[in-house]
């Protein structure tokens, strides 16, 4: 598939790149955290979070709400699910990866989507980059055989577990943890509880 860089003013639908940070510290932490054959993600990390750099993120592009600083890592080349959240992520991104994205707009009245809709971008090593609240992402994909790490930043308890819920609205059926509504593929090996709901292949770079 075409590959586009975070660059391209395409992905503007999607998101933004953030510059003026430095993240060499961080991007340094990052190296001490594991990178399996799969994927892990932990959703906060209380050494990232210390960070001086971490903080001020905190402070300025979440306008000073609680926040949790983990970290997605390890090794995947497909799409499996996507999922979104009713705020902006925060990714920065500690090799070179790609994330295969999508519009929240897109997905039809019966909850699926199309993954012929989906698009990937590129994201360079050290770029920092904001995710809409209306982009569809899951796990990044790896660019390199040595896998890939990618700092994650979302408001606290984001993607933790959640109580069950009532179904009141349709799109209840979506919600897998807290902040964060999923639509996963068949073939994308969730849990029994996913909703599966992307129709077309299963997208892999």
């Amino acid at each position: 598939m075409n590959i586009k860089k975070v660059t391209d003013p395409s992905f503007g639908v999607y998101g933004k790149v953030i510059t003026g940070y430095d993240c060499g510290e961080l991007l340094a932490a990052m190296e001490k955290t594991p990178l399996p054959a799969d994927t892990v993600y932990v959703p906060s990390d209380p050494e990232l979070e210390a960070l001086p750099v971490c903080q001020k993120m905190a402070k300025n592009l979440y306008g000073q709400i609680p926040i949790q600083v983990g970290y997605c890592n390890g090794h995947n080349k497909k799409l499996n699910a996507l999922e979104y959240h009713r705020t902006s992520e925060i990714n920065v991104a500690c090799s070179d990866l790609v994330l295969l994205i999508g519009r929240q707009q897109d997905i039809e009245a019966d909850y699926t989507y199309d993954t012929s809709k989906a698009e990937a971008y590129l994201v360079p090593a050290g770029t920092v980059i904001e995710v809409y609240a209306t982009t569809l992402h899951y796990a990044p994909c790896n660019v390199e055989e040595g896998g890939f790490r990618c700092v994650v930043i979302l408001p606290k308890d984001t993607n933790t577990d959640m109580e069950p819920v009532e179904e009141v609205f349709g799109e209840d059926r979506l919600l897998f943890a807290k902040n964060k509504w999923l639509i996963g593929h068949a073939e994308g090996g969730l849990p029994e509880n996913a909703f599966i709901g992307l129709k077309g292949e299963n997208l892999s770079i």
